[in-house]
């Protein structure tokens, strides 16, 4: 019979298959029958024993065929047998056999004719599990087809570290043969690789058995001898079926344009988060120099290493600016970063200086063109078309200065100034990339920086306005010192309505005015110069306080439904008297000496402007040396206290009757007044003094 009449593992056809050569035996636990010329079993070995279930002394002399195959097999099994003990040839294939614990199993045969010396015929039958043999094969062959056709690198190294195999993959990475792989280590067969830690690693793996998963090396090989690489590799260690170590199997990956995907990636991610940062940290307030400050944060360090904000001037003062070919530029300073002291920023020029930048330096071009300025290279005869003077040349040149960019600051269409960007630590270059992301920095701020530039303008219209309406110091009255003090609201605000005037009167009287006209800016401020000049009418016609405020009552309601709080006092020298009604605002405190300062009981009295509701006139006792001090709620108020706390806290600063008025208001304003509070502040202290 011959192999292709071999049974099916299920009882049918045999499974057929070529002849291979052994090996794996202690994996496969080979088993070794061998039969006599009858078909009887004279030698078993103790994997048979493993494999079939019977031991050497169930099995010994027994038939192979009736101990171990099912009787519808036997005409077939022995046609086979016959076949190889006639003709010599051998037979492989798949074969199901019946186990001793009466289960069937497929088991992998390879039989063959044996001679003794004395010419006698015995069968060898080597025998293992056909699913581990099926399994190992397929391990093998899908091995085989992975390491030749993957486009990973593969390479194994001896103990020695000494190239074993390469797949092709490899060859084609190293643009090196593999047979000039064979036998020669790394750094012999890729010299420009930097092949130390691969080859650290290799032995740290020989030793420990712990693999390296990918690392990275970075090198030049002849497959790509003008550009470095970036290589992704990995190492495990090799052992046979026993634990003994056989080498290291390497895997290589070029990660170069993955590398440089995510470098470029991460780069896209940081200009995001720097927009994102730039969002939410510009334009926090409506302060100028605040707001550009904060855009010059935002570009160090993460765009450049210096970075300075400059307005145009004309800009800044309200003034459109358009620049010829030839003219200069009168450029206003407003941040630089960071403040560190270093040559670089010592060529800047310092916040608040005004300088003249002439046609043919580059921030000026900038300006005048509305397009960016890029430098990438920056080079020794760029360096005065760059600083503002030789010297500051000198310095940019001193500090390393390698590349310099400058945007425009454009918002509604007119250019507002430049984004001064500068890199001497970063060694990489200004490139396009940054232009955008500048640019968009620049935008972004660009509309804050104008909305500040606006509101200050404006603010600084109406405080012009106010302070022009306040009394620039107070008139020299009858029997009375005066300190007076008007403190603009911070700057994320416009300036209030507060007033306070001192009115002489006849018969050495004098009319003590605070007053705070609710709202703020122009319209504040207009109100509150026609309530102070209302007053000061009313005042001359010598009213009783209470009348003067129902008149300044009505004046107020017929001011566009305005809402204002006043306190109205006069004082009589001669009668040492003062007579005060109140309109809605905070009371006066009263200072004596040798008393605790006090705030005094007065009717709160509505706000001007509410109608309809009758004041009232109290009388204190304002003896020589006695203080009243005046004041709106923007000196007390906060947000974190209440307002009788901060009341007590301010009658506890007014404990020396003896100190000076300046000294006072000084005191008073510097220790209550909060640099950010959104009000402003007037202050009013009057001192009885003893007639001549």
């Amino acid at each position: 019979m011959s192999a292709a009449e071999a049974p099916a593992a299920e009882g049918g056809e045999p499974v057929r298959g070529p002849v291979r050569p052994g090996g794996l035996l202690d994996v496969l636990r080979v088993a070794s029958v061998v039969l006599d010329a009858t078909g009887r079993i004279v030698l078993w070995s103790p994997q048979a024993e493993e494999l079939f279930g019977y031991s050497a002394e169930e099995a010994l002399g027994q038939y192979a065929a009736r101990l171990m195959v099912h009787e519808r097999h036997f005409e077939l099994v022995g046609r086979l047998f016959a076949d190889v003990m006639r003709t010599g040839q051998s037979w492989a294939g798949g074969f199901p056999i019946r186990h001793k614990d009466g289960s069937t199993r497929v088991v992998e045969f390879r039989n063959m004719r044996l001679l003794d010396d004395r010419g006698d015929v015995y069968a060898l039958g080597l025998a293992a599990d056909q699913s581990t043999v099926r399994r190992l094969e397929q391990d093998v062959a899908l091995s085989e087809r992975m390491v030749k056709q993957s486009p990973i690198g593969y390479a194994v190294l001896d103990t020695q570290l000494r190239f074993v195999s390469v797949n092709p993959a490899l060859e084609k990475i190293n643009g090196v043969p593999a047979a000039e792989h064979i036998g020669r280590t790394l750094r012999e067969v890729l010299p420009m690789l930097e092949s130390g830690g691969v080859e650290a690693g290799a032995r740290r793996v020989l030793e420990t058995g712990v693999p390296v998963i990918d690392d990275t090396t970075v090198g030049r090989t002849p497959a790509n001898p003008d550009e470095d690489r970036i290589w992704a590799y990995s190492l495990y260690r090799l052992e046979d079926a026993m634990g003994n170590v056989l080498g290291v199997a390497v895997t290589v990956v070029d990660i170069t344009e993955q590398h440089r995907a995510s470098v470029e990636a991460e780069t896209a991610r940081r200009r995001l988060a720097i927009v994102a940062d730039a969002s939410a940290r510009i334009g926090t307030t409506l302060d100028l120099d605040r707001t550009a400050c904060e855009l010059a944060e935002v570009a160090v360090p993460e765009l450049a290493d210096v970075a300075a904000v400059d307005l145009l001037d004309a800009v800044v003062e309200g003034r459109r600016s358009t620049l010829g070919p030839s003219e200069a530029a009168m450029i206003r300073a407003l941040a630089v970063r960071p403040q560190d002291g270093s040559d670089a920023v010592r060529a800047a020029d310092p916040p608040g200086r005004i300088a003249r930048y002439g046609s043919d330096r580059l921030v000026t071009e900038c300006v005048r063109t509305g397009e960016p300025v890029l430098v990438p290279q920056v080079k020794d005869a760029d360096l005065p078309r760059i600083a503002r003077s030789p010297e500051a040349a000198e310095l940019l040149g001193r500090a390393g200065l390698h590349s310099y960019l400058a945007v425009p600051l454009i918002a509604r269409g007119e250019v507002l100034g430049a984004l001064d960007l500068k890199r001497t630590r970063n060694p990489a270059p200004f490139d396009e990339d940054d232009v955008l992301l500048a640019r968009e920095l620049a935008a972004r701020a660009a509309v804050q920086i104008d909305n500040a530039r606006w509101y200050q303008n404006a603010r600084n219209t109406a405080l012009t306005l106010q302070r022009s309406l306040l009394p620039s110091r107070p008139p020299v009255t009858t029997g009375l010192e005066v300190a007076s003090r008007y403190q603009p609201a911070g700057a994320t605000t416009e300036v209030g309505g507060d007033w306070f005037d001192v009115i002489p009167l006849e018969g050495g009287k004098t009319a003590l005015v605070v007053g705070d006209v609710m709202g703020s800016g122009l319209s504040a401020a207009a109100t509150m110069g026609r309530l102070r000049t209302a007053t000061t009418t009313l005042a001359a016609l010598d009213l009783d306080p209470a009348l003067l405020l129902e008149h300044l009552d009505k004046t107020t309601s017929a001011l566009d439904h305005s809402i204002a709080t006043c306190v109205y006092a006069v004082h009589d020298p001669h009668l040492r008297q003062c007579r005060i009604a109140n309109a809605g605002h905070l009371p006066p405190a009263r200072v004596r000496a040798g008393r605790p300062p006090e705030l005094l009981a007065l009717p709160t009295g509505v706000p001007l402007g509410v109608g309809g509701v009758a004041f009232s006139t109290v009388t204190v006792d304002l003896a020589p040396g006695d203080e009243l001090v005046f004041y709106t709620d923007g000196l007390v108020e906060t947000r974190r206290h209440s307002l009788d706390e901060r009341l007590d806290f301010m009658l506890s600063l007014l404990d020396d009757p003896g100190r000076p008025l300046e000294e006072t208001c000084d005191l008073l304003l510097r220790t209550l007044h909060h640099p950010d509070n959104h009000d402003d502040v007037a202050l009013l202290i009057a001192r009885a003094q003893e007639l001549a």
